[in-house]
């Protein structure tokens, strides 16, 4: 059954929470390609926001994306939580078949997402994007940060440092 909304005014997401969780852009080297954004949030369900006639919630930034650009308004999630789902978005496989299965990296982990793994930034680079990552990472960094973005295609990134709080004293150890 269709969505309830005209296609040309949704903004496709795939999870469930408003927070954005990274944001992969690819910006347009040459005119003659468009420029890409990917917006991933973690627990964002399909009709939490304005775009998707939310009555109560607001995101005219949102809104305004979704009308000026290309809109998609179905995405499956390969995986309810975060590194398994990032890991099938980047590289368009099975979370299991990258190894990024079942959990999610943490601070402590030494794992990451497999340099073997071609990702879609390495993949529009070859198409001559510049290409960056903001936001929430989750897919491993790795002894010499060896599994951070910038080895998996991206030309940049910006994420917010692991932060851990003093309970004592209230004070922030980066």
């Amino acid at each position: 059954q269709p969505p309830p909304y005209p296609a040309s005014k949704l903004l496709n997401m795939s999870c469930r929470q408003l927070l954005f969780s990274a944001i992969f852009t690819a910006t347009v080297i040459t005119a003659d390609k468009p420029n890409i954004i990917v917006l991933f949030a973690d627990d964002l369900g399909f009709g939490d926001l304005s775009v998707y006639g939310h009555p109560t919630s607001t995101s005219p930034n949102l809104d305004k994306m979704a009308k000026e650009g290309l809109v998609f308004t179905q995405f499956y999630s390969a995986s309810p939580v975060c590194s398994p789902s990032r890991a099938a978005l980047l590289t368009g496989r099975y979370q299991s078949r990258s190894g990024i299965w079942p959990g999610v990296f943490g601070a402590a982990s030494t794992g990451g997402l497999p340099h073997n793994e071609t990702t879609s930034a390495e993949a529009l680079k070859e198409a001559g994007y510049a290409t960056g990552m903001v936001g929430k990472w989750h897919l491993g960094v790795g002894k010499n940060q060896t599994y951070l973005p910038t080895n998996h295609g991206f030309d940049y990134y910006m994420v917010k440092s692991l932060v851990t709080v003093k309970p004592t004293t209230g004070c922030c150890i980066v």
